[in-house]
């Protein structure tokens, strides 16, 4: 019996750390023995670097525009302990639509059933979260993605986009659409940072996976071009990214969320607005 590939998405704004965060959990995983695919589903194309020592790595459709006849194995380079790495890629800047890439990446490795040839254990999707509409919706929508998570701090407009996200994922989740497995609480320092994201997570019926703390380790890893993982292992924070991949790894259910309204989510904003204030004083 073939062993069943695990694949899932990973939202968040630009800006948070998702690809940071998503490569930390490549990294933690492939060095668990599973054999992993990173797809970089952000036009910037930057969400394999710190796997490949800093290098980018030619799109999907920046290779699309070079031959007319594309190969999947043309567009995946292998980065650190093994991990296949991809990159969607976006269109000229100023023409068509963002998300095409990822439309285009993810028929054509469908097509010439690239996973399967692999023999994977994941898939993870590095996805643009600021907006869930056209091909960012994609691993959503189609249901792709068997998991959702989405990465994000207590700032407002962090929070703003990962409930947009739920928004999709409600929307799409009658029609075969993926669940969401929960939030993964990054740069939570500040007390009042992890207050915050457990009353979001309270509110609309999802869960914290992991709280990721701000750490200059990151910053000094990925300066070498390397995740945390790979450049700091001992440290505290690969310890907490390898806590995080590991709970992915066991999670089995998802479900679907419930996001606020904006005139909720604005109130509820507004009413830790004052309580951190009233800290303050």
């Amino acid at each position: 019996m073939p062993k069943k590939l695990k694949q899932i998405a990973i939202y968040g704004k630009g800006g948070i750390g998702k690809s940071t965060t998503t490569s930390n959990i490549s990294a933690a995983l492939s060095t668990a023995g599973y054999k992993v695919m990173q797809f970089g589903c952000d036009p910037k194309s930057d969400s394999t670097n710190t796997l490949r020592g800093g290098e980018y790595i030619p799109t999907v459709l920046d290779t699309l525009r070079e031959k007319t006849k594309l190969h999947a194995h043309d567009v995946i380079f292998q980065g650190f302990n093994g991990i296949y790495c991809v990159e969607a890629g976006g269109p000229a800047p100023g023409v068509g639509c963002a998300g095409r890439g990822i439309i285009t990446a993810v028929q054509l490795f469908k097509q010439q059933r690239v996973f399967e040839e692999l023999d994977l254990d994941y898939v993870i999707y590095d996805v643009l979260g600021d907006v869930v509409c056209g091909g960012f919706a994609v691993p959503v929508r189609e249901g792709i993605a068997e998991h959702v998570f989405t990465v994000s701090s207590a700032d407002f407009m962090a929070v703003y986009a990962a409930n947009n996200l739920f928004k999709g994922i409600h929307k799409y989740s009658n029609s075969g659409g993926a669940l969401l497995g929960g939030v993964i609480a990054n740069s939570i320092n500040a007390p009042y940072s992890k207050a915050i994201i457990d009353d979001f997570v309270a509110r609309t019926k999802t869960q914290v996976m992991e709280y990721v703390p701000r750490s200059v380790t990151v910053t000094q890893s990925e300066l070498q071009g390397k995740t945390t993982i790979e450049a700091a292992p001992d440290s505290q924070q690969a310890r907490i990214y390898r806590e995080l991949a590991r709970k992915i790894d066991e999670h089995e259910v998802s479900r679907v969320p419930a996001p606020m309204e904006v005139s909720e989510l604005r109130e509820w904003a507004a009413k830790w607005g004052e309580q951190l204030v009233a800290l303050s004083v």
